[in-house]
């Protein structure tokens, strides 16, 4: 009784162990007597006792390695380290198993030998500047030879270039030799954007004041223009108030009956005035009887009136 009993429980704990749940993201490699046999995926399966074994847990996620630093010369002998980081992902478990012995010892060799026939043909300055470049040819190298184990290389990237100290040296020195030029051409266009402000400034200035002359020089003309109109309006009222006034004298005379030698006095009073006026030029009969003459002819002309 205990036999059975125990060959019982040996039973159940053996068939348990034989009971296999494949999670999510993994795949099981398994083999019979040795041989492959198939491939577990997500899922509830059964194994053979004694017959048949889990060869392989195969991780299906995207996996990274980070490679140490990798000695490389560039195709002007310039040696320097460069490290790589890897994203690849199982994509075929049954090859992944049986197609290389250590994959990842296989993928970081290949990754250097590549890495190394890449910057050789590259000199120094084009491998500091062409890192895309650089990272899709490895990536698709590395593809095509990890096909065959099961393996997809996503992508490569350089994770670090680091050259040797002398060449950093010198490049840190022609950075800051770039920087200073950068600078001084800088304030030289910052001298120059100043110089040409302070001229345009200084040219409307001159321009303005030009404007300015020319404007006060057309007022001062309006102004003593004006000043002119108005000397002559007033002189040539102030002569038409003198013509009035000696109309009126004339006239107040003829009203009260003077005689011929009273308008020939009043006709030469006027000659007097006349004289003493702005006139440059004044014509005076030669004789008197010219003048008593003229006077008679006044006085008709104004009886006639």
């Amino acid at each position: 009784m205990p036999f059975i009993i125990a060959l019982i429980i040996i039973v159940i704990a053996v068939a348990g162990s034989s009971i296999r749940i494949v999670p999510q993201a993994r795949a099981y490699v398994v083999e019979f007597l040795g041989a492959y046999k198939a491939t577990w995926n997500t899922g509830l399966y059964f194994k053979i006792p004694f017959f048949e074994r889990i060869a392989r847990n195969v991780n299906l996620k995207e996996q990274v390695i980070d490679f140490p630093p990798q000695p490389v010369i560039t195709k002007d002998n310039v040696t320097m380290q460069i490290d790589t980081v890897i994203f690849f992902q199982i994509t075929d478990p049954k090859l992944y198993c049986y197609g290389v012995e250590n994959p990842i010892s296989a993928i970081e060799n290949l990754t250097s030998t590549t890495l190394r026939n890449i910057i050789g043909d590259m000199e120094l300055d084009e491998t500091l500047t062409s890192r895309e470049v650089i990272n899709a040819k490895m990536g698709t190298s590395l593809d095509e030879a990890t096909d065959p184990w099961g393996i997809k290389v996503n992508r490569v990237e350089l994770k670090n270039i680091m050259p040797p100290a002398a060449i950093q040296e010198s490049m840190e020195k022609q950075m800051k030799a770039e920087r200073e030029r950068r600078e001084a051409i800088l304030i030289a266009e910052g001298e120059k954007k100043s110089t040409i402000l302070v001229a345009e400034g200084k040219k409307q200035s001159a321009i303005l004041e030009a404007e300015a002359e020319k404007q006060a020089a057309i007022l001062r003309a309006e102004a003593e223009k004006e000043r002119k109109i108005r000397e002559a309006e007033g002189q040539a009222e102030a002569i038409r108030k003198v013509q009035e006034a000696n109309a009126q004298g004339i006239k107040m005379l003829k009203e009260a009956g003077a005689d011929e030698s009273v308008l020939t006095l009043k006709s030469l009073e006027a000659l007097g005035r006349m004289a003493d006026g702005q006139a440059t030029k004044i014509v005076v009969p030669s004789d008197i009887q010219g003048i008593a003459g003229l006077a008679a002819t006044l006085k008709e002309v104004m009886n006639n009136k």
